[in-house]
This record gives C-alpha cells, structure tokens and sequence, in this order.
C-alpha cells in the first residue's frame, strides 16, 4: 500500500531545517531527492569495491564490474529496451544528446532540414543550432498554443522529405505538459525521419517502453530519477548507434590501437571513453529499483492527486496567473502573481522552508512566447504531501501581501 509518510522516512534530507522551519521541497524538477538506499549504495562502493572497470582481473574489479554492467541490465528492463548494448552511460540528458548531434555532422547536408519544439530545454535546442551551423541544414519550430500544448497540426504540415531528424521533449520541464510522443514518432516515421526525444522529465515520472515507442533515441538524467548526478543513459536502435561515430576518443572504446590506425570497440563501449561515474550508474541502477518497489502506478496517482490540489488551491489565490493549464501534463505548475517579480516571489517562499525554482528554468522561448521574465515553478514528486502544498499556499498568500 501507497504510504507517502513511510516513504518520506527514506529521504534524510526531508529532516533539515530551513530558515528554522520544516523543509518543503517543491524543485523536483530540477533534482530529486535521494533515498537513505541510493546514499548507502554510494557510500558502500567506495568503502568495499572502489577500483576500475572492464579492465582488471583483480576481484574488486570484477565485483564493480558486476556491478556496473547489472546497472545496464536493471536500466534495459526499465524502459523496455531489448538488447544490454543499446543503453549508453552518459553524464546525463546534456551528454546523451551531444553524442547524437556530434555524430550527424557527417549525415546532415545544407539541403536537410530538422525539427524542434517551441517547449525545449536549452539543452535540446543549443546542440542542433550548432549542428546546423556545422552542416547548413535549416532548423524548423513546432509552435506551442497559449494552454501550452504543441501545435500538432503544424508540425503535420512541417514534415517533408527534406526534414530527417526530429527532436521534442517527453515533457515539458517548465510547464509540464506531456507532448503525444506516440504520434510524433509515428508521423516522422511516415516520412522517414529519425526521432529524439529528451525524456528528462518524462522518465521521472512515467514508465516507458521504448521498444513500443519505437522511438530512435532516448535520453534521460539518474538525478530526476532519485538517484545521483553527473550519470545518465542514451538509448539507441542498435544500427542507428552503429552507424554514429564515436565521440570521444580514449581508453575503453577501442579495440585495437596503433599509430597508423584505431579500431573503435563495440556497442556500447564505443561511447563511453575513459573512467565512468562508477559509484553513480551502481547507484543508478538503485535507485530505478526503489522506484519500481513503489510501482509507477501509484506514482503517477500520488502526483495526479497534488497536482489537482495545488492547482485547485492556487486558483483561488487572486491574481495568479498558471501556464500550460492543460489536461495532459506532470505535476509540474509554473505561475506568476499579478506584477509581483518571480524571483522576489521564490525569496519570500525560501524565508518560509519552501524551495520553488524562479527564472526562465533554461526555456527562454517559452518565457519570449508568454512575454514574460520567468516563472515561479513549484514541482512535486511521490514523496510529497498535500500537507505541504497548505503550507506553500498559505506562504504564498503572504508573499503577495508582502509585496503589496
């Protein structure tokens, strides 16, 4: 049975004190928590099985090799992905979509085109400008509808053989709306274009199956997911990432080496070069373990359930203004109140224990589209309570009086 204050006795830092209140943590869209199992995972690699992978013979790195690659394993059953090699470690979401964009230099030509929403991160916008830059290939926006939700019907008239890539996120980071990545996929494929999607936000909190996606890449971070930065995965149809070149050059990735000439290893080590955040993909692997012992299904109901209350309660709260109101979205809410200045806003909430994010949260063409300077972003995840969305509306309440 689902038990949130049994489950908020896993996360130590919900215990801390913030300006002399309880602390209400409501930035999980930035970085989630992490439970007392995925701090003792790291903690115990270091203390029993700290040593390099893939290369010794000794039996620590053996056991940390174990270790590493039973991560891959517990990630490849996790989304639905049917073979150990299609699953690259990376540093996270950013990473993942690099090693894509740096290896369709070769593919793309001045006569291609590629498609983005309007809704990216910065991170699924800056690295195709720049392969465009590289390439000559012409970069085209699906646009967003004021309730925050992509204009399907114009990304329909976008598609031509022309367009060979198309790259949206799963969910929007700062309004929480969950795209129809299903039709996506299957309109591109129509016209025979590959597809990436950013699933940094949508991982978190949906369970996926990329193979009935049949999505062509996936990226997502371990941090959203419970478990510790600085470690994420790219998943690739197995010709796809062959057909890549390697991005990084070093040790690991190969498989033969003389002065004349390198031979790259195979999948997946041909894009992991050099020293991996061992300790962070054991943990990694943990932490997918926790959540799934919790069920997704309850998951995604305990969030509904908050989503709906806060939503409830902030309307009633005069002068708020919500973004990407929508049916289909996370427990992601990005507002504003009347003239006040987000960013004073998140000041006062902080004096009261509650942790918001405020700015553009790396979506600037979503804050251009609105014609506002950014956000109050309140985002919840499993381990929230209603009791706390009380506190975050009474504190709000008396932010907005504050600032008159």
């Amino acid at each position: 049975m689902f038990d949130v204050y049994k489950i908020r006795e896993d996360f130590p830092i919900l215990d801390r004190k913030v300006n002399n209140t309880d602390l209400v943590y409501f930035d999980n869209a930035a970085t989630s928590q992490t439970p007392i199992q995925v701090i003792d995972t790291i903690s115990n690699y270091y203390k029993k099985f700290n040593s390099n992978i893939h290369r010794g013979l000794h039996s620590l790195s053996a056991d940390a090799t174990s270790q590493y690659e039973e991560s891959r394993t517990k990630v490849r059953k996790h989304f639905g992905v049917s073979e150990n090699h299609e699953i690259i470690f990376t540093s996270g979401t950013t990473h993942g979509i690099n090693i894509v964009s740096s290896g369709l230099q070769s593919i793309l030509t001045k006569d291609d085109e590629i498609i983005i929403s309007a809704m990216e991160h910065h991170s699924n916008i800056v690295p195709w400008q720049m392969l465009c830059e590289k390439t000559g290939a012409t970069m085209k926006v699906i646009p967003i509808n004021n309730d925050g939700t992509l204009d399907i019907d114009e990304y329909k008239s976008m598609l031509n053989p022309k367009v060979k890539f198309v790259f949206v996120n799963h969910v929007s980071n700062t309004l929480g709306t969950i795209n129809p990545i299903e039709l996506i996929i299957e309109l591109a494929h129509k016209n025979n274009s590959q597809v990436l999607i950013d699933g940094a936000q949508g991982a978190a909190h949906l369970k996926i199956n990329l193979k009935e996606l049949n999505v062509d890449y996936y990226v997502a971070s371990a941090h959203k997911l419970c478990g510790p930065t600085g470690v994420g995965f790219l998943y690739g149809k197995t010709e796809l990432l062959k057909s890549l070149p390697a991005y990084q050059g070093g040790g690991e990735m190969i498989s033969n080496v003389t002065f004349e000439k390198t031979e790259y290893a195979d999948l997946p080590h041909k894009f992991e070069a050099g020293t991996p955040n061992i300790a962070g993909v054991i943990a990694f692997g943990v932490a997918l373990d926790y959540m799934n012992s919790i069920g997704f299904d309850n998951i995604e109901n305990h969030e509904k359930e908050l989503l709906d209350y806060a939503t409830d309660n902030l309307k009633k709260i005069s002068g708020i203004k919500i973004y990407g109101d929508n049916k289909q979205k996370i427990s992601v809410i990005s507002f504003n109140i009347g003239d006040h200045h987000p960013s004073d806003i998140g000041s006062i909430l902080d004096q009261f224990g509650i942790a918001v994010r405020t700015g553009q949260h790396c979506t600037q063409p979503i804050m251009d589209f609105y014609k506002i300077p950014g956000t109050v972003r309140a985002s919840f995840s499993f381990y929230n309570t209603k009791s706390e969305i009380d506190l975050f509306i009474d504190a709000l309440i008396k932010a907005s009086k504050m600032l008159g």
